[in-house]
């Protein structure tokens, strides 16, 4: 593609990359080192459900990468959540919402329970003869706790704790106790549902209260000191229901990562508990000292890892993703190979700039396979991410969604700006967007937009923008107030926060977000914007009736609307996210390449 002369947007690949190919992928998820540390089992299943059901595949591989991973499960099932027995010689794991346990000596899983509602979590207990258990009383209403006797197959309840919905269950190393996470109502609502953090005896099923965690608590951590055992998780930074998460020590709920510019994103059992950190576009992993309750640099990684697990010997496995290169399990070494292969993946460049008020930012800038910037001005989409307290690492980008590697293997340049608001510079800058979303992140985009024109990368002729959940308001909010982008795409959005706040799961999270002056509905008749307009029927996060809203608003202008049948806020279906992928690029492919003078 020439300077001045782009031609037709058509794949610039060695092998074509097809809607179909992205949502028939696997991706790994969910490692789990042994606790001797010489296995890794971890989950395979492909981006797009045919029908209603995951199918997903749990595999096993030497930590050491000295073998190719072994299929253990068929995937003809929604298989998740391995966890080993202490002695390593067993796996357990949920298929299709049931215990069951895998021995590494071979033969099909062994079915450990049969309860009406279904198992949501589990964590096996340190003496290796019971499992505590996540599961509603009956097929519906909230989820208890209880112990399951391995020997006997018995399911007992466990502790005292009334009416309150059990989140998360981790057994401390000694075996004597469960610390309990809680919430006073099955329905997720912040500020509403009441966090609760509980210590449950095991012989006794005594219940101790140890007081109220901040929101969004999870992640629970045990750890030793002297001669105490002290309790971590993540959580939200008080006071408010906007801003960054940090790390919370028990007794007393004090925050270990105040002040700190990169964002904890997970917290991993161990001796020393390693978290997870977002720190800008890239990830690092950190360690808990228990004597002093500060942190220690162990691995700095380009790019994303996620699923930190540890062994007892401190060996850990995670999913690794940097640039180009698809997602691969990694412990020692690689694990799995990055797939799928005969792609030729478009290249990826980091970016670092200042906001108008010199707030520093980053983001990421794709350009078509076998391109360069000498290469431009290319169409420009730009994509903003959900959250809005998300990020875009340095990872791979491909997705069911509108997507930097499926755009750009059309010819397009993307952008993923990492606006204020998001994950992976502390708390102040995600607290910054509380009450004013649209504000000065949506100068943080333009800015970002402008040197890319100003550099010769971007055509500021064909621009597009586009995004789901956040990204989709973003969308909405932008054409709502400029006539620069040619093309957009809404995916999920938020139109009228007032009533988002109303009707949404979130509420007072939504209403802390956004107000009637931040909602594109306020300003939609001054859209002249075409707009592609894709929902899920059944989205309980951002319901229909806000697309609705938009779509009535344009009347006769420039828009098409579509609604996925039974899909919620992420669209899972197979044939719904190919048709999300091929709509959304042909959408932008028909505005962003009008025919220009030579």
């Amino acid at each position: 593609m020439g300077r001045g002369n782009p031609g037709r947007l058509e794949p610039v690949t060695e092998g074509e990359l097809t809607a179909q190919k992205v949502v028939d992928r696997e991706v790994p998820t969910e490692p789990r080192i042994s606790p001797d540390g010489r296995w890794v089992a971890y989950v395979t299943s492909p981006v797009g459900r045919v029908g209603r059901r995951r199918s997903s595949t749990l595999w096993l591989a030497r930590a050491d990468g000295s073998e190719p991973p072994r299929r253990v499960t068929p995937g003809t099932a929604d298989d998740s959540s391995p966890r080993w027995a202490p002695d390593s010689g067993s796996v357990f794991l949920l298929s299709d919402a049931q215990l069951h346990r895998l021995d590494l000596t071979g033969g099909a899983a062994e079915r450990l329970t049969d309860l009406p509602g279904g198992v949501t979590a589990f964590a096996p207990l340190p003496d290796g003869t019971e499992v505590a258990l996540i599961a509603p009383a009956a097929e519906a209403g909230p989820d208890r706790l209880w112990l399951l006797d391995l020997p006997t197959r018995e399911v007992r309840p466990a502790g005292d704790l009334g009416d309150r919905h059990v989140r998360e269950v981790a057994p401390r190393p000694d075996g004597q106790a469960l610390a309990v996470l809680t919430w006073a109502t099955a329905d997720r609502d912040p500020g509403l549902f009441e966090p609760g953090l509980h210590l449950v005896d095991v012989a006794t099923g005594s219940t101790e209260d140890l007081g109220t965690p901040a929101i969004e608590a999870a992640d629970l951590v045990w750890w030793r000191h002297e001669t105490a055992w002290q309790l971590g998780y993540l959580g939200l930074t008080p006071p408010g229901l906007i801003g960054g998460n940090a790390v919370f020590a028990v007794p007393g709920h004090r925050n270990l990562t105040e002040g700190f510019t990169s964002c904890p994103v997970e917290f991993a059992q161990a001796a020393g508990p390693l978290a997870v950190f977002a720190d800008g576009l890239d990830t690092v992993i950190r360690r808990l000292d228990p004597a002093t309750g500060t942190f220690a640099d162990v691995e700095r990684a380009r790019g994303a890892l996620s699923g930190l697990t540890v062994s007892d010997e401190g060996t850990y496995a995670v999913v690794a993703s940097v640039g180009s290169e698809p997602e691969e399990v990694r412990a020692r070494r690689r694990i799995t190979q990055a797939g799928p292969g005969g792609i030729r993946w478009a290249g990826q460049e980091r970016l670092a700039y200042r906001a108008e008020d010199g707030t520093e930012l980053d983001g990421l800038l794709v350009l078509p396979p076998g391109t360069t910037r000498a290469d431009g001005p290319f169409p420009l989409v730009t994509l903003v991410h959900g959250g809005p307290y998300d990020r875009y690492a340095d990872r791979f980008h491909l997705g069911w969604y509108p997507c930097a590697q499926w755009l750009a293997a059309a010819g397009f340049a993307v952008f993923h700006p990492n606006a204020r608001g998001g994950l992976g510079h502390g708390h102040a800058f995600a607290l910054s967007v509380a009450g004013d979303v649209g504000g000065a992140e949506f100068t943080d985009v333009l800015t970002g937009i402008d040197l890319l024109v100003a550099e010769g990368v971007a055509d500021e002729d064909r621009l597009g923008i586009g995004g789901w959940s956040h990204g989709g308001f973003f969308a909405a909010w932008a054409v709502a107030h400029t006539d620069r982008f040619k093309a957009a795409v809404v995916g999920a959005g938020v139109i009228d926060w007032p009533l988002l706040a109303a009707t949404g799961e979130h509420t007072r999270f939504e209403a802390a977000l956004g107000g009637k002056q931040q909602s594109p509905i306020t300003f939609a008749d001054r859209i002249r914007t075409p707009v592609l307009i894709l929902h899920g029927e059944c989205d309980t996060n951002v319901p229909l009736s806000q697309a609705e809203l938009l779509h009535d608003a344009l009347g006769d202008r420039e828009h098409e609307f579509v609604v996925y049948p039974r899909e919620n806020h992420s669209i899972r279906e197979r044939d719904h996210q190919i048709d999300v992928l091929d709509r959304s690029r042909e959408w932008f492919s028909r505005w962003l390449t009008p025919a220009r003078p030579a």
